[in-house]
């Protein structure tokens, strides 16, 4: 066999061994996500961790611009050469998926957080009306808490930096049933692409070769530490982005710090606010007139933040995040974000 056909045939091999994988979540959960994978997430977070600014990130823009040099160089008859060229492709992603899988994308096939912890997820309107209009009494408390007054939007006095390190806290107050999640060894970052992160519509990232914790520092500042919680929780070996939502939202609560606690009810106010709408049309509404006008100016100042930036780019982007969590595991797609409004309302009534 010539070589140039063997890291394309590997691809085909890898896919067909990890869907078999997929098949067994149990095995998964113990020999990777609770066996190879710390060890792996050790000793990147300790080798990288320490650096100012996110190695990740540079090592994408070194990829990015040989991958435009290469398209540029290949540019006359790429197509009429498709064959070389397609080989080429497909051997790139064969290295990039092999490496994304053990370093970290096999999390995706573990045992779900609901089964281990027997939350139910399913929940009736009544119930997430009545969670919803909790939630909005945590959130008004707070900002009232913090600013004083009912109608000033909370503004956080930390840097990004002082973010990270207070995150941490909370996650060592999690509760006795999610220890196993603890964070260790931190390696959180700004991210040097926060610009194209902000057009592409995202808040954060985890790197999974390097495992760097990536934050968007654009966005407004009020929702750093529940994002910064939310990407934490794809360190410890979480690949759903409702159990990492569902995590990082406990680990932001049980932060001593107040500002972290209106981060994540602000948050989770959100969600509920749009998944009543999804149920029933025009059902948010009394709700939201519940909130406090400082709130409700922290809302505005999220909503104002991404529509600047919102372009055909966010939307593409939107598609192909869709589809890719799809494809591995999170049959919703980017509905899963939503989900954890479910896992909280069922692990309030097993707590």
């Amino acid at each position: 066999m010539k070589k140039k056909y063997i890291l394309p045939l590997s691809l085909l091999l890898q896919i067909l061994i990890v869907k078999l994988i997929a098949l067994f979540p149990e095995g998964v959960e113990k020999w990777y996500s609770n066996g190879l994978y710390p060890k792996i997430a050790f000793v990147s977070r300790n080798s990288l961790g320490w650096i100012p600014f996110s190695i990740g990130d540079v090592i994408y823009f070194i990829l990015i611009f040989f991958l435009l040099r290469w398209f540029w160089k290949n540019r006359k008859g790429f197509f009429k050469n498709w064959k070389t060229n397609g080989l080429t492709i497909m051997s790139w992603f064969a290295i990039f998926y092999f490496f994304f899988n053990i370093l970290w994308g096999l999390n995706y096939y573990r045992v779900p957080l609901n089964k281990k912890l027997g939350i139910p997820k399913e929940y009736t309107l009544a119930q997430l009306e009545a969670f919803t209009d909790k939630m909005i009494r945590k959130t008004n408390a707070l900002q009232e808490e913090i600013t004083g007054t009912d109608s000033l939007a909370v503004t956080i006095p930390y840097t990004e930096t002082e973010i990270f390190t207070l995150a941490i806290k909370g996650y060592q107050n999690l509760p006795e049933n999610l220890k196993e999640f603890q964070y260790k060894h931190q390696s959180i970052k700004g991210s040097l692409l926060s610009y194209p992160l902000s057009y592409m519509g995202f808040g954060g990232y985890l790197n999974p070769f390097t495992n760097e914790a990536q934050v968007n520092i654009l966005k407004p500042k009020y929702n750093c530490p529940m994002t910064t919680c939310h990407e934490m929780a794809h360190q410890t070996g979480i690949g759903s982005e409702s159990e990492c939502n569902f995590i990082g939202f406990l680990a932001a609560i049980k932060n001593e710090d107040v500002y972290f606690q209106y981060s994540a009810y602000n948050f989770i106010t959100r969600y509920c606010l749009g998944n009543l709408e999804k149920m029933e049309e025009g059902k948010s509404k009394p709700f939201f007139e519940k909130l406090n006008k400082g709130v409700v100016k922290n809302l505005d100042e999220n909503e104002a933040f991404w529509e600047s930036y919102h372009t055909p780019i966010d939307t593409f982007f939107e598609y192909f995040y869709d589809n890719f969590l799809k494809m591995n595991q999170q049959k919703d797609g980017l509905e899963s974000y939503s989900k954890f409004v479910g896992l909280m309302i069922g692990y309030e009534k097993i707590s």
